[in-house]
Parts: C-alpha cells; structure tokens; sequence
C-alpha cells in the first residue's frame, strides 16, 4: 500500500460529530461519579472524549502518506481529521465550506483542531477561525493554506492519487526538525504583541461567559510551547473540562439537539403530506416584505411583490438588489447570484397575481383598519386551496382572522428584523387555524433556511414579550438612579448583545394593538404618569429626541459611515435621582437583566403561548439574543435549579403565584435529569421585589412589539 486517499460517498465530506453522543458520555460520567468517585469518573471521560484525537496523530504518524479528498462541506471534527492527513485537495464547489463552528456550541476543537490550526496559519488567523468559528470558502481556505489544492470535482480522486505516486511526504511538518510556527515563537516580539491583546480581546467580546473560548486561548498559548503530543494532551484535558460545563450542556441541548430537531420538523402536524410552496405573494413591499421576497428568491422560490402602485413595488425589489449587490461588493456573492434571484421576482401593483399563488404573506402597515381592506381586496381571488398569512407582530391572529372568510386557512408568520439575518421565525396558530395551514407554514420557513417556532396566539406572542421585560427593566433602572452607561454594560456583561436603551424602540402600535381586544386586552399593569417609560418617553420627546429616525435618542446617532452612536451626554438629566456606581451590585444588576426575561418566559408557558420548552429556549436566543451560554430562557432556570432561582425572585405577600416543580425534565436521548419549569395558574398581579434581590420581576405584557 502506497497511502490513503479518505473521502466521502455523499454530498458533503462530513458536517461533524453528532453532539448526541456527548450526552451519554455525560451520563456515563454521572453514574461513574456516583459509583466509584470524581477520579474514576474523571479518568473516563479524559480516555473517552480523547479516542479521536489519538487516532488522527495515529494517521499522521503512520508512516505512510494520507490525503483528504474533500468533495464538500467538512467542518468540526471532520475538518480535524482532514488536517491529520497530510495533503488536502477539494473539489471546486463555490458552496463548499470547512471551518471549527464547535465554540457555537460550547465546546472547541477536541481532536487536534487547536493544535494543528495555529501550526499551519499563523496565531491572529488561527484565533479568527477557532474562536468565531464560521466556516471560510475554498479560496480561504487555499491562501490560508489549510487546503492545499483545489481541482475540478472530476478530478479530485485523481489529484489525490496522483500526489501519493508524485511521492507525497508521509510527515507533517510539526514532526520534521527544524519546524518554525508561522507566527513565530510566543515569547517573541509578535507573539507577545498577539497573546496579551488576544486576551483583552476576548474579554471585550465574551467577558468571560463562555469557558470554550477561554479553554482555546489556553490551549493555543500552552500547547504552541511544547512539543505536538504534549501540545494534544492539554488540549485534551482542557476538553474535558469543558465537556463538564454548565455552558457546554446548556448550549449543546438547545442550540444543537432543539434546534435539529425543531429544524426536522418537531412541531409539524404528522398526518399532513410534504407541501411545497412553489409561488409566494407578499402584499406589501415595504422593507419587511421586500426582505422576505429576497430571502424567498434566494432560497429558489418564484416571488411576487405586491404593493399599492409600481413604483412602491419597484422599490421594493430594488431593496433585494441593494442586498445582492452588497453581498457582491464583499465577495460573497456573484453577478449570476443576482440575475438568477432578481428574475424570481416579479414587483407589481396588480392583485390578478394572487390567483396561482400557493401562499400568500400580507405585510402591510401594523394598522387593523388597513389589513382588513387588504383581506376583503386578496380573498375573493386566492385559488382554493391557498394559505394567507400575517406578518403582523403586534396584533393578534385570532382577532384578524375574523376578517378572513376561511379561518382555518389564516396563520401568522412573523419574521424577524433584519430578516437576511435573523434566523427565528414564530409561526402564530390561531384557535381557528387548521394543520394544512401549519405544515404548510412550517415547511416553507425551512425551505427558506430558517428556524421556526410555533406559538399560540397572545399579545406580543412569544419573543416580543419576553425582550420588552428586557428594556422594561433597563428603564426602570434608569429611574431608580443607575448610571445610563452602568444598564448599557451591565446588560452586555449578562450576555445581552445591546444594551437595553438602545433596544428601546417606541412607537403607537400599542394601542392599535389593544383595540379591538376589549378587557382581554388591557394591560396587567396600568399605566400613569410615573411609569418609567411614560416618563422617560415624554421627557425625551419634548427635547426633540425621537429615536434613529432623527438621529437623537438615549443615544446619539451619527450620519451613515461617519462614527459610532454615543449615549447621549444629557442622557442623566432625566433621571430623578442618581445612585453611586460604587454602591451597586454588578451580578445583581446582571441577573436582573435575565431574571425578569425568564419569569416572562415562564408566563408564556403558563399562559400557554409555548408547548414545547425547546421553542422557548431556542427562540430566546435567535429572536432576541438571551444570553446564549444559558441555553435560553427556561434553561437558565432549569441549569441554576428552581430552588436557587425561587431565591432570586421570593414571595412577595401575595403577590406572587410562581410555583416550579421539579418533576419532569428538560433532557432528552438519557441526558443528565435536571429540573424543569413548570408554572402553575398565577394571580393577576406579579411581583415587584424590592432591592437586594432581583428587582421588579414584572411579567405581565403591556408594550408593543419592537421587532
């Protein structure tokens, strides 16, 4: 035998391991630890989670040459097991992508990947690559030499061979004397100038939530000091702690296991056959519907654009070549990506284009009044067997469905802004809504690549409800006194990505939304003139401070491309009081932040907006941003343990009707069992707690929906 050529028989080299499997070995571990003690538990999960890593250096020392034929997509440790081999040839595939995508998870590269990467590219690349962890392009991938050829795919079996009898080296280059890193030793002058400005770096970005990124910085600085095999050992034993962590559970549970299975269709009727929307209409080309149209276009959907006159729609097809052509300028897209999405789309002012289309998305103004003449105008020319739908995200399906004729055909898909990136999308099921409507819906928010969630229909739904308690609870620091930029901080620090006065969106959707809607519709918690974001609202409005559409909010907002938004200076002349930062509480302020968003969660359930405790921590973390190292909103009560957390929000005399049982469990596939949530009917009136425990954890929704 002359060598190995490793490849794949599918589409895809490989995406990766499947996680799954690390939760039985966490199980094992349990009854390991149980049985025999935290060393024996310990050992085995060390010899366990270091088996691949110990047969790659098995391929890289055995003599004889190995090269990865790499025919698609390769990432995590199908990546690390082409950069055992030692030549890597692809085929070219402008679709193929190989990257470390395992920091998302919570975890990092176990198999050799944080060893190996920085010993090919030099340490700031190497950094880029393990702790981002997105996948690069061939052409990356090629000049960062992690590839070392690309060829035609017909040819890649070939290439491959041909460079075994060429003589291809049976050695990697770490293994040959005399091998020099890339970036140079790392006591030398650029390594001292990448590693302490790496650490600032990280703690800028994560502030320390997240023990995967801190293990990789560790793992790169103190294996790039040792010889290969002593550099994987530590990899190794940093690996397993992490696998022990909190934040790799939690992340690995929700952000792959619920996310998989709810992107497979967990929530879609079974006794429903497979749909296919083959012709979408989107009634309103403003800047959410032309989003949806381009994403749609994208994703090979035939799309029409329908707005009031053609010069509306126009412009709103124009907005999905603004998108493509900027994708163009950065080189993630080509001119023929263009031609080929803009010809999906056809933009006009006549409604005749109804009759063949197979789902129809009205996104016109957030008005009733508006989208009840845009149903009586659509309906009389919907083929029969058509699916209407509402993007609204403040009005209730239930309420605008009785404007449409056939109630078991209406549902609410309500996208996200800005949808190109945005990867949630709640499906709303009204009381009426039927199951073709549902799968129907369901299906075509994976065919555009995005993650659905399905909600009962309420006031705000799901995500809005959650994200308000969020900059409820921002105002409401700012009245008490807390230094704007102390709420700004504080709120990144517990793992919000903004702060939540520049989440602040305000608007008179409010009482559109509550319209129509009669005592179901009044909020928990009336207003008055001492609500704090009645009164910030009103001070800042009579200073001409309106938000980004003026430039001048609780931030300063610079022209396009000139500068960054700033809080604005004056910003502490509305706030009644002023509290010494050097008084407060950091966690406390953090966990307040999160708390408050949580017991909003824990309402929906009990209100019975969410069924399914997978959908309320995934779409926690794409809608809003919770704080992704908690695995989402039920999770961060689910992993803290719902005794500790009854702690952080207490009985405040009768106020308060939470009750959390730990009798079923958020784990599946024979994970470790933890508690779950499980809220029982409450009062009307929730609590407002007072200080040093988590303040004012409100939960009733009274807001309009900021996306």
């Amino acid at each position: 035998m002359k060598g190995v050529v490793v490849t794949s028989g599918k589409e895809a080299f490989s995406a990766g391991a499947d996680l799954s499997m690390l939760e039985g070995m966490n199980h094992r571990y349990t009854e390991l630890l149980k049985a025999k003690g935290e060393v024996a538990a310990n050992q085995m999960l060390f010899d366990e989670s270091r088996k691949s890593s110990l047969v790659f250096r098995a391929i890289e020392t055995s003599g004889k040459p190995w090269v990865a034929a790499i025919n698609g997509l390769a990432l995590g440790g199908a990546f690390e097991l082409t950069l055992s081999c030692h030549y890597r040839v692809a085929a070219e595939n402008p679709k193929t992508r190989v990257g470390l995508p395992e920091v998302k998870v919570g975890l990092f590269p176990g198999a050799g990947g944080t060893q190996r990467v920085p010993r090919i590219v030099p340490p700031q690349d190497a950094m880029q690559l393990l702790l981002k962890g997105e996948a690069v392009n061939l052409e990356k991938a090629k000049a960062l030499k992690l590839i070392d050829a690309v060829v035609p795919a017909g040819d890649l079996i070939k290439a491959a061979k041909d460079w075994i009898k060429g003589g291809g080296k049976a050695v990697a280059p770490w293994d040959e004397k005399g091998f020099k890193l890339p970036g140079g030793p790392v006591y030398s002058k650029a390594g001292m100038m990448m590693f302490p400005a790496g650490n600032a770096i990280l703690r800028r970005e994560t502030y320390d939530n997240y023990p995967a990124a801190r293990a990789i910085m560790s793992c790169v600085y103190e294996g790039l000091l040792l010889p290969i095999d002593a550099a994987l050992r530590v990899e190794s034993r940093y690996f397993t702690q992490i696998l022990r962590s909190k934040e790799a559970a939690a992340m690995i549970r929700s952000l792959f296991l619920s996310m998989q299975e709810l992107n497979k269709g967990a929530r879609r009727p079974q006794n429903i056959p497979p749909t296919k929307v083959k012709k979408l209409a989107i009634i309103g080309a403003g800047f959410m519907g032309a989003s949806v149209g381009y994403v749609s276009a994208r994703a090979g959907i035939e799309v029409v654009l329908i707005d009031r006159d053609q010069e509306s729609a126009d412009k709103g097809k124009g907005h999905a070549k603004a998108v493509i052509d900027d994708l163009i300028k950065k080189g993630r897209a080509k001119e023929g990506d263009r031609d080929a999405i803009l010809s999906r789309i056809n933009a006009t002012a006549d409604y005749n284009v109804l009759k063949d289309c197979d789902l129809i998305i009205e996104a016109v103004f957030e008005d009733r009044k508006v989208k009840a003449e845009t149903y009586a105008k659509a309906q009389p020319l919907l083929k029969s067997d058509a699916i209407f739908a509402s993007n609204t995200s403040t009005l209730p399906i239930n309420s605008l469905a009785e404007e449409f004729k056939d109630q078991g055909k209406f549902i609410g898909i309500h996208f996200f802004s800005p949808v190109e990136k945005m990867m949630l999308v709640e499906i709303i099921v009204g009381k009426n809504t039927g199951d073709i409507a549902l799968a129907t819906a369901l299906d075509y928010v994976r065919a555009i690549g995005k993650t659905p969630i399905v909600v009962n229909d309420s006031r705000g739904f799901f995500a809005n409800r959650c994200v308000l308690r969020f900059t409820a609870e921002g105002l409401e620091m700012l009245m008490e006194g807390v230094p704007p930029a102390m709420i700004e901080n504080t709120a990144k620090m517990a793992g919000m990505p903004v702060g939540p006065l520049v989440a602040v969106r305000r608007g008179r959707a409010r009482s559109r939304a509550q319209d129509h809607e009669g005592d179901r519709g009044r909020p928990r918690r009336q207003r008055d003139r001492s609500d704090p974001e009645e009164a910030t609202g009103r001070d800042g409005r009579k200073q001409g401070r309106f938000g980004r559409k003026n430039g001048k909010g609780f931030y300063d907002y610079p022209e396009k491309g000139k500068g960054q938004k700033s809080l604005w200076s004056e910003l502490s002349g509305l706030q009644p009081k002023h509290l010494d930062p050097d008084t407060l509480d950091i966690e406390e302020l953090k966990q307040r932040f999160l708390v408050v968003q949580a017991v909003e969660a824990a309402r929906t359930v009990e209100d019975h907006v969410i069924t399914d405790m997978r959908e309320a921590d995934v779409g926690s973390i794409l809608g809003f941003g919770f704080a992704p190292f908690t695995g989402g909103t039920l999770s961060y009560i689910d992993f803290m343990g719902t005794k500790k957390f009854v702690e952080l929000v207490p009985e405040a005399g009768s106020q308060i009707r939470l009750a959390l049982h730990a009798t079923e469990t958020l784990d599946r596939n024979g994970g470790q069992g933890r508690d779950v949530l499980r809220p029982l009917p409450a009062e009307e009136s929730w609590p407002r707690l007072k200080p040093p425990v988590i303040a004012r954890a409100k939960t009733s929704y009274d807001g309009p929906a900021p996306c």
